[in-house]
């Protein structure tokens, strides 16, 4: 967990202060993040097709017997290996790039009044995902939030090490990061609020006095059924049948990779 050095820890106050915590991917964006920026990494040849396959790997074994602790180190290791060597001025570039283009169009409007009201209200928000902290950054920026915890890669003088700063901003991880940074900021997580789409979110909802579920997977909003918790859907029914779809379109996504190592290797052999 990093607090973003443009955003010290206040100063005494009279009361706490009260803050609000949001989940990024298919809470505040639509569909995953990460996803896009691969995306023009590949195009800018930051990876290879071995690379795409084994991230592919990755996704199928997700499919099959979901998420583990190992999987999460092996996607980390992959991801962290690809932007080794690289700048971070040209990873924030390409992210500046990925959001005009991209994310930008992909925000849910109800989430961002959301977020308005918040800020509106004089509380901080803080964007929280497992999302590179530069690029988490870069969202924040863009959306007017205070700033963001995120997964913090390494860097010496502003190039990529490999190498991993603390844990990856998933799970648990997440409240850890909350609890650190009201610790900081003095922030009282009882008055606060913390809004999230899956059970990867459930400790940092946990956390605070106000959670509040949005756009939820099927098991989270049996878990808000059962203890209560707000829900709030942005989605639209256009947007939650293309949820529903999205495992299906996970397993094109990795067939898809195969065909392009196939085609690459059918050339190679042929040009031999």
């Amino acid at each position: 967990m990093a607090v973003t050095p443009e955003h010290p820890a206040p100063g005494p106050r009279d009361e706490p202060t009260v803050a609000a915590f949001f989940d990024v991917d298919n809470t505040i964006i639509r569909g995953a993040s990460a996803f896009h920026l691969a995306r023009a990494l590949y195009q800018r040849e930051f990876f290879g097709i071995l690379d795409l396959v084994a991230l592919a790997t990755h996704q199928c074994r997700y499919l099959l017997m979901g998420e583990n602790k190992r999987q999460i180190d092996r996607v980390r290791s992959r991801a962290l290996s690809i932007v080794a060597g690289h700048s971070v001025a040209e990873v924030v570039a390409i992210g500046e790039e990925v959001y005009d283009q991209v994310l930008e169009l992909r925000i849910f409007p109800g989430t961002k009044r959301l977020l308005d009201e918040h800020l509106a209200a004089g509380h901080e928000v803080w964007l929280v995902s497992a999302t590179p902290l530069e690029i988490g950054d870069l969202l924040a920026r863009r959306l007017g939030a205070t700033g963001a915890l995120g997964t913090i890669a390494e860097h010496e003088d502003g190039i990529y090490t490999g190498r991993l700063v603390g844990d990856m901003m998933h799970g648990r991880a997440k409240a850890l990061g909350v609890a650190a940074l009201a610790e900081r900021r003095g922030i009282d997580l009882a008055a606060s609020y913390a809004y999230g789409d899956s059970l990867n979110d459930l400790t940092m909802m946990q956390a605070v006095g106000h959670p509040c579920v949005i756009n939820p997977d099927a098991r989270l909003r049996r878990h808000a059924a059962r203890l209560g918790w707000p829900v709030r859907e942005f989605r639209g029914v256009r947007n939650r049948a293309a949820r529903r779809s999205a495992t299906t379109l996970s397993w094109a996504g990795a067939a898809w990779a195969a065909g392009l190592v196939v085609r690459q290797l059918h050339r190679t052999l042929r040009g031999r």
